[in-house]
């Protein structure tokens, strides 16, 4: 399951994870976040021993999203080890978002 992260528990969550963490920065507004957003809850499911989906709202978390230079929603980010490895923007297809964590996975 996604859960929200907000800027207060953003470094707990996705910097000092132990596991990759894909992070779906959206907003409330937004058609594609919002069709992307069952996607992303079969990907927690699948990945749920590899991976944390977690989902960061810019506009309540504006200064998260601005340190991570993100300009369009959603804009998906890979995190390992507090970096970012891998960004995508739009809303993309199960398969994409697989092999774009797939890629990651050692």
């Amino acid at each position: 399951m996604t859960q929200i992260v907000a800027s207060e528990n953003f470094d707990a969550k996705v910097l000092k994870a132990d596991k990759p963490v894909l992070v779906d920065f959206y907003a409330e507004w937004c058609g594609p976040c919002k069709a992307l957003s069952p996607v992303l809850e079969q990907l927690a499911t699948d990945y749920a021993d590899d991976v944390d989906i977690v989902k960061v709202d810019i506009d309540a978390s504006p200064e998260t999203a601005a340190s991570y230079r993100v300009r369009g929603v959603p804009t998906l980010a890979l995190f390992q080890k507090g970096q970012v490895v891998d960004t995508v923007v739009g809303a993309q297809p199960k398969a994409t978002l697989a092999a774009l964590i797939n890629r990651h996975l050692s």
